[in-house]
């Protein structure tokens, strides 16, 4: 057993640190267009991932797409072309029983079937115990090993907290950590596709749309007081930072998105992300479980370790200074 290994392991048993997990997007297939919804029911569709879900203080996802029954889209047209999601409600169950325990219903497929399918998602995963974030000026709430726990989610929309409203996100996120002792901030944003796995200075635009400066967003909710933040949107793992002593995963890639994503090459490949903040709420130490998606969208553990690769030289390359390191176990440490 390598030190960095035997030091996270004893970590992982000290009372005193909250230990998260986290993954990307999450979409277990779409009854809209048909013939997109998974074998049984979805029922066994997170089998092999569910025990790195489950080992966990609290494990975070992001919803990409409602979970509702009823409503049309305005984003299907004739022709058979109709890139919308929608999931049953009845495949609420199978991200509680895998282990989600907090969600962000903040991106751009959310709205994909109205507003009353929005609240449908919300019904839907409070009847599980989730709690998520989304709409403007929601924070969501829970508490665990004795400590209060925010979580705010934002999105490139202003159906959404927003992130291009900076000084707006700066406030919800010192209100949430005025009444909680640890702010997670979820993100969707950045560029899409094969080539998104970089994190650029400035401003991102995709297909003419403005996708977030998500260094500017990153360390201003940081400054306002989260601990942690964790990114989604490219469909491509990005690199890892630390700033001021918090862990900034700027994208988690594809997770579970059965039936209507491409998943060639690197938009099949993933993490479980792990990390264990201190009682101040600094990152103590992290690590990183690869998975990747077979067939039609079926998460599965990746032995050949390629999301644990990917991260670690993407940190390397985007943050010399303050990325993490990842080791041959996939420990995140400082640089």
């Amino acid at each position: 057993m390598t030190p960095l290994l035997a030091i996270a392991l004893v970590l992982a048993q000290d009372g005193g640190t909250l230990r998260l997990r986290a993954v990307g997007d999450m979409m277990l297939g779409t009854s809209v267009p048909e013939g997109h919804l998974p074998p049984a029911d979805g029922a066994t569709l997170l089998e092999d991932v569910a025990p790195l879900l489950q080992d966990a203080d609290l494990t975070f996802a992001n919803f990409e797409g409602p979970l509702c029954d009823t409503g049309t889209s305005a984003k299907c047209r004739k022709g058979g072309n109709c890139f919308a999601f929608r999931t049953p409600t009845r495949y609420a169950p199978y991200f509680k029983a895998a282990g989600i325990d907090l969600g962000s219903t903040a991106n751009n497929h959310a709205g994909d079937f109205g507003e009353a399918c929005r609240r449908e998602t919300e019904r839907a995963l409070d009847g599980q115990g989730i709690v998520w974030s989304g709409p403007p000026g929601t924070i969501g709430s829970t508490t665990a090993k004795g400590k209060r726990v925010a979580l705010v989610a934002f999105h490139t929309s202003t159906a959404t907290n927003d992130v291009n409203d900076v000084a707006a996100a700066r406030k919800l996120v010192e209100q949430a950590a005025s009444t909680h002792d640890v702010v997670i901030v979820s993100f969707h944003g950045g560029a899409e596709g094969l080539g998104a796995d970089r994190v650029k200075d400035g401003p991102e635009k995709y297909l003419g749309e403005n996708r977030g400066d998500l260094k500017a967003f990153t360390h201003a909710v940081i400054d306002a007081g989260a601990d942690v933040v964790f990114g989604h949107g490219p469909h491509v793992l990005r690199g890892m930072e630390l700033y001021r002593g918090r862990l900034i995963a700027y994208s988690l890639g594809n997770f579970a998105t059965y039936g209507r994503f491409s998943l060639g090459g690197a938009l099949g490949v993933s993490v479980v992300l792990e990390v264990e903040l201190g009682d101040d709420g600094r990152f103590v130490t992290g690590r990183l479980f690869s998975t990747k998606q077979e067939g039609r969208g079926v998460p599965m553990r990746d032995e050949a370790r390629r999301g644990e690769k990917a991260i670690a030289e993407l940190s390397s390359r985007d943050f010399p200074k303050t990325g993490v390191r990842v080791s041959a176990e996939g420990v995140l440490s400082a640089r």
